[in-house]
C-alpha cells in the first residue's frame, strides 16, 4: 500500500471546486512543486476539522498549558487561498485517523483510500491492504490553522432550511417538515 508522506509540508488545507450545492471537497498538501489533492465528502471534512480541534484542546488540558500548542491560529497561517491548480485527485478517501506525537509535538494526520475489498464480508481480508494512505505531520499551529479553514470552508455552503436543516436550493426545497411541499426561497 503505498503511503503519500508530508511532513510539515508548506500548506495543508481542505479546499472545494464547484458552486455550492456542486461542489467537490478535497484535502491537497503541498511540500514545493509536490502537489497531493485526494477527494472526500463534506461531512468527512467538518469531522477531520472537529476533531483536531477536539485532539489539540485536550492535549493542551492534559499538559497543563504546557504544550506549545495555540489556543487560536496564529496570523501568519491563515490561508484562504484556492486550491493549487490543476487539483488532481490522487484517490477518495474511505477512512481517517489522527494521532498526537508526544516527541516532536505534533498532529498526524491520515486519509486513506477506499478499500473494496473490505466491503464484501465474502472476501477474505488481504494480508497487505490495498489502497494508497496520505499521511501529513503539522505543527499544531498548522492543524488549527488547518481546522479552522475546514470549518469555514463547510459554512460557507447552501444556507440550511429554517424548518428541517437540509440544506436550500435555488430551484425551492422540498421540506419533509411541510409533507413534502415545494417551498420556494
Amino acid at each position: 500500500m503505498p503511503v503519500i508522506s508530508y511532513d510539515l509540508p508548506d500548506r495543508f488545507v481542505a479546499g472545494t471546486v464547484g458552486q455550492p450545492g456542486d461542489r467537490a471537497f478535497y484535502l491537497q498538501a503541498r511540500a514545493g512543486a509536490r502537489v497531493t489533492s485526494v477527494g472526500l465528502e463534506k461531512f468527512q471534512v467538518e469531522l477531520l476539522a472537529e476533531r483536531l480541534e477536539e485532539l489539540l484542546d485536550e492535549v493542551l488540558r492534559r499538559s497543563g498549558g504546557s504544550a506549545s500548542i495555540p489556543a487560536v491560529t496564529p496570523e501568519d497561517l491563515h490561508d484562504d487561498s484556492p486550491l493549487d491548480q490543476p487539483v488532481e485527485e490522487e484517490f477518495r478517501v474511505g477512512a481517517m485517523a489522527l494521532a498526537w506525537d508526544p516527541q516532536e509535538e505534533r498532529v498526524i494526520v491520515e486519509a486513506a483510500e477506499n478499500d473494496p475489498t473490505l466491503l464484501d464480508p465474502e472476501e477474505p481480508a488481504p494480508e497487505e491492504p490495498e489502497g494508497s494512505t496520505l499521511r501529513v505531520s503539522l505543527t499544531a499551529a498548522q492543524a488549527r490553522a488547518f481546522a479552522e479553514r475546514a470549518l469555514k470552508l463547510v459554512a460557507a455552503g447552501r444556507p440550511p432550511c429554517p424548518l428541517c436543516g437540509l440544506p436550500l436550493d435555488s430551484s425551492g426545497h422540498v421540506c419533509p417538515r411541510q409533507n413534502g411541499h415545494l417551498r420556494t426561497i
